[in-house]
């Protein structure tokens, strides 16, 4: 009779768990470190610049510092999403952090609107985008004497790069814009001065996302989608001149007429269901789920914009066959 061996070794989704929780556990309590290969930097110049990306998106571009940081949209004439991004203001150029596909149908959108005035579009293609998320970043990222001073949406420029307090996920973080040939060196600097740190991948970054609340474009919004519905709130200035969109934004603020809303969903099961999976209350679809993570501290959780009906924080709804959830508001990590 053949012996039968037994092994202690992992399974395949085993190690998968372990790394993925190595992984969120660097970023929670020290510094996890990726490459945004997936966004890229544009160079917006001309003597126009300002003043034609201020009236195209959300954000306060006119009234902005060299050295700030706006997260920005932008919208259709309805507020439609288009799309998102980070604006650097420097002192001779806008520096747009924005997602590659997302920029060619923003590209053609702005020229469409692009008249007389003087603006141009550089590629910047030999810069890329890191990202240092976790309460080490600032320290890990920054020069010793910049780290306590440098407040969110600010950088400085520190030789050929910049660097800035960013919380591109809604948790503390860190992003460095810096030539491509430099990537590794400039990582190696990175983890060699944030104890437990790692470089990752993105999927504990999108589950830090999905904790915090925040929606991606694209994700969890649609072509219809109104920037308010996904909570994009914090890219949009309320005070600010006129822009494209911003009508329908004010008549949603003043008169409390939005439908639907972005909402946090606590699982019942701990499998993560799929994306698209129907929200429905006593028999009636309000939603879909949009994103849906694993999450170490809060178990299976996602997002979902969803009708008014079932905005009650608490509220079980039914997902998908058989599958249950409790509706919570947003961020996660503070409700």
């Amino acid at each position: 009779m053949a012996h039968l061996e037994t092994t202690d070794h992992p399974t395949a989704p085993a190690i998968a768990d372990a790394a993925f929780d190595a992984a969120y556990d660097a970023v929670v309590h020290a510094a996890g470190v990726h490459v945004l290969d997936g966004r890229i930097v544009v160079r917006v110049v001309g003597d126009d610049r300002a003043s034609f990306i201020h009236g195209m998106c959300t954000a306060d571009v006119k009234g902005a510092r060299p050295g700030s940081i706006l997260p920005a949209l932008f919208l259709t004439e309805h507020a439609h999403v288009i799309a998102d991004a980070f604006i650097w203001v420097t002192g001779d150029a806008l520096v747009l952090d924005i997602d590659s596909d997302a920029w060619t149908r923003t590209r053609a959108h702005l020229e469409r609107l692009l008249v007389a005035d003087d603006v141009e579009f550089e590629d910047a293609s030999r810069l890329a985008l890191i990202d240092v998320e976790g309460p080490a970043a600032l320290d890990a990222a920054c020069p010793a004497e910049v780290a306590a001073s440098l407040p969110p949406w600010r950088f400085i420029e520190a030789g050929k790069s910049l660097i800035g307090n960013l919380p591109r996920y809604g948790g503390p973080a860190v992003s460095v814009i810096a030539s491509r040939d430099s990537v590794d060196s400039t990582i190696a600097g990175i983890l060699a001065r944030a104890p437990h740190s790692r470089r990752v991948d993105s999927s504990p970054l999108e589950t830090i996302r999905v904790e915090n609340g925040v929606a991606l474009v694209g994700v969890d919004t649609a072509d219809k989608t109104i920037a308010l519905e996904a909570r994009l709130d914090r890219a949009i200035s309320f005070s600010k001149g006129c822009y494209l969109g911003q009508e329908t934004i004010e008549r949603a603020t003043a008169r409390g007429g939005l439908k639907k809303r972005m909402f946090g969903l606590k699982f019942s099961d701990a499998q993560v269901p799929p994306v698209g999976a129907v929200v429905s209350l006593a028999g009636t679809e309000v939603g879909r789920v949009t994103s849906a993570v694993r999450s170490p501290r809060l178990g299976a959780i996602g997002l979902a914009i969803l009708h008014h009906s079932a905005w009650t924080p608490g509220v079980e709804l039914k997902i998908g066959g058989d599958g249950a959830a409790i509706v919570t508001d947003l961020p996660f990590a503070q409700s």
